[in-house]
């Protein structure tokens, strides 16, 4: 698509949401182009330096990780690092039926200024102190609004889609966790990490959602998920309407489902769920379970999240071997002689480093990515149809549905350091919550 985005097609761009590497924009005018797109517009964090550009490609120690992948090593920019990663390495993993790894368009420097500044008043104000667009970056990735199906939406013709974040759906067996991190092994990443975030004064309260749920392959339990995902959606669960979001937040965390919240959810569900007042949203979460639970789509994201069979633990080891220096965790526990239990994986062959190390920044991808599902009601006695199909027998109705995975972003080496960091917190956190419960609990 020979085409440049250029300052005065900003105004046709729309907030939708962000992470915490880009910004989603969707897109309101009607250029046969980009009706139905969404554009992925790279962050930048704000005391961040001139380095962190989308002018460059992989590190060079970056390049030794993904060597294997020529057009991810040699990409000139980040953008196209990332845009490579997703195209080789996430779907040969996750199956390019569910993946879209979109396309990139120029942009001008004053496009990015132009969305920048008009999207401030739409973003949360702590994603607004901590990041801004990279107004150095010269492309950007344009993929299908998956929240509707291709070619917009009809006149009279409902879609409704939900997005999920998932997160990590197992419990680590590494046996380099350290005897002191052994609650790792029994309580999920997500749910520690929840002790921590409301601790920091992220989230007003625990989530009721738990990922062994969701990963579980039970109905029952993928029902129990899908209904404390709707309870406490936070950041991991959101709904659009005809792409308009109904439910959840749109650039953070959104509080727990009010009675209010409820109710207006429940009337938006009118025209797509045939049900009467008061049933339609347990319809509709019962329709997101069944097609979770009968496609099998989680299977796979398992399967990638599980290359991470060292834990950060055991990988942070490797990643010092890679980097050739010395190995900051082996020292700081060096005064109680339990680095010597690291010992072997100082030992292990370069290649050996590599690949640990490799699967464990694949991993992540998998562990924070977000599913799309996508429904609309199938006529009765519709023709064939290319999507999958869903039974809703509650309603005696039939939906196609279509599911991606979105949000594949390519995680830096550098990381590996403040995952280490954001890991011990993490198990930190949560021990002194168990320990002081139990205190109370003795007291009363």
């Amino acid at each position: 698509m020979a085409m440049v985005l250029k300052e005065n097609d900003a105004e046709e761009w729309c907030y939708r949401g962000e992470g915490a590497v880009n910004l989603v924009l969707s897109y309101t005018g009607q250029h046969p182009h980009f009706v139905g797109k969404v554009l992925r517009v790279q962050k930048v964090p704000r005391n961040g330096s001139q380095c962190e550009n989308g002018r460059l490609g992989l590190t060079e120690m970056e390049c030794l990780i993904w060597k294997e992948f020529e057009e991810l090593v040699s990409a000139p920019t980040k953008e196209l690092a990332e845009y490579y990663f997703v195209q080789r390495v996430m779907c040969s993993l996750l199956g390019s039926k569910n993946v879209d790894a979109g396309i990139h368009i120029p942009v001008t420097r004053e496009f990015l200024e132009t969305v920048d500044n008009n999207v401030l008043c739409h973003r949360p104000s702590w994603r607004v102190d901590a990041a801004k667009v990279n107004p150095l970056c010269d492309s950007v990735l344009l993929i299908s609004d998956h929240s509707l199906f291709p070619r917009g939406t009809l006149k009279n013709d409902f879609c409704i889609s939900v997005e999920i974040k998932p997160k990590c759906g197992f419990l680590p067996l590494s046996e380099f966790i350290a005897p002191e991190n052994t609650i790792k092994r029994s309580v999920t990443r997500f749910q520690m990490h929840q002790a921590l975030k409301l601790r920091q004064g992220k989230i007003s309260e625990i989530s009721a959602y738990d990922p062994l749920d969701l990963f579980s392959g039970s109905r029952d339990r993928v029902d129990k998920a899908i209904i404390g995902l709707f309870k406490t959606p936070q950041n991991n669960f959101r709904v659009f309407l005809n792409g308009s979001l109904i439910l959840g937040g749109s650039g953070g965390n959104a509080d727990a489902t009010s009675c209010e919240v409820g109710e207006t959810f429940e009337n938006a569900l009118k025209c797509v769920i045939q049900a009467v007042d008061g049933k339609r949203t347990q319809c509709f979460l019962d329709l997101i379970s069944e097609t979770i639970f009968s496609s099998g789509m989680l299977n796979k994201v398992l399967e990638v999240q599980k290359l991470d069979n060292f834990d950060i633990e055991g990988a942070i080891h490797a990643y010092y071997n890679v980097i050739s220096q010395p190995c900051m965790v082996c020292k700081q526990s060096a005064e109680d002689q339990s680095s010597k239990r690291y010992n072997s994986l100082h030992s292990i062959l370069k290649d050996e480093s590599l690949k640990i190390v490799r699967n464990y920044l694949i991993a992540a991808t998998a562990k924070d990515l977000s599913m799309m599902i996508t429904f609309r009601p199938r006529a009765d006695g519709s023709a064939e149809s290319p999507y999958s199909m869903v039974s809703l027998e509650s309603t005696n109705q039939s939906f196609d549905y279509k599911a991606y995975f979105i949000d594949l972003d390519l995680k830096p080496l550098e990381r590996m350091e403040y995952y280490y960091k954001l890991d011990q917190e993490i198990v930190g956190c949560y021990a002194q919550m168990v320990k002081s419960t139990q205190q109370h609990s003795r007291m009363d």
